[in-house]
């Protein structure tokens, strides 16, 4: 999955050493979507070699492919949204629309197909037909 937009904000590193005794880090970043009418924000999150691999500041451009995960501990859910690349500025070229990408759709005919046409009979309104949705 792709996400296309600009960073807003660069939340602190974090860094620490696993049970076994490995080093780890991890970056957060938030991104605001490009292109859509309503703008969404992500919090996505680089561990390991890939934070010195993909730096980022705060109003650049990025296309960022990331895989979403979640896991249970003690009964609550918690979903992670980690990057595994990051491409400098908007790349459109082959890419669906801007913002969140889309799966592909099947393509629609050309015209649609014939409709008899008829004349449907007209109900009477019930109290349901007020209702405001």
């Amino acid at each position: 999955m792709e996400l296309i937009g600009k960073i807003i904000q660069v939340l602190p590193l974090q860094e620490g050493v696993s049970k076994a005794g490995n080093a780890w880090k991890k970056q957060e970043y938030i991104l605001e979507t490009l292109g859509t009418q309503y703008p969404r924000k992500v919090c996505f999150n680089l561990f390991g070699d890939n934070v010195d691999k993909f730096p980022m500041q705060v109003g650049q451009d990025v296309t960022v492919s990331i895989d979403l995960e979640s896991r249970e501990f003690n009964g609550r859910w918690y979903t992670d949204v980690r990057a595994w690349n990051v491409l400098n500025g908007v790349q459109l070229a082959g890419a669906p629309a801007p913002g969140f990408a889309t799966a592909p759709t099947q393509p629609t005919p050309a015209t649609p197909p014939a409709q008899p046409a008829q004349a449907s009979p007209v109900a009477a309104p019930t109290a349901a037909d007020d209702l405001p949705f």
